[in-house]
């Protein structure tokens, strides 16, 4: 069973930047990709960002520009870096990894406040 221990989040005023990591209990060489992914109050859960291993990304739109994902040297590791932060950006984060057997395996959330 893969675990994902998340860091980071908060509250932070819009403008703000905040910094999400992850770690994953597992095999490199099992990971398709590792992301984010948010969910807003009332809202279904949306993806973020997504990064796969050879080192491709992907972004949502409403966060091109602002957000970066990378992965650490370890490889089972993923951090967002989140920039300009808006009010809309308020959600709880989560972080997937996709195995190459395309199961999901999720963290178990961290709150992102951003206030206007």
């Amino acid at each position: 069973q893969v675990q994902l221990v998340e860091s980071g989040g908060g509250l932070v005023q819009a403008g703000g930047s905040l910094r999400l990591s992850c770690a994953a209990s597992a095999n490199i060489f099992n990971i398709y990709s590792m992301g984010w992914y948010r969910q807003a109050p009332g809202k279904e859960r949306e993806l973020v960002a997504t990064i796969f291993s050879p080192g491709t990304t992907n972004y949502a739109d409403s966060v091109k520009g602002r957000f970066t994902i990378s992965r650490g040297s370890a490889k089972n590791t993923v951090s967002l870096q989140m920039n300009s932060l808006k009010p809309d950006d308020t959600a709880v984060y989560y972080c997937n990894l996709k195995s190459r057997t395309y199961v999901d395996f999720w963290g178990q959330g961290t709150q992102v406040t951003v206030s206007s």
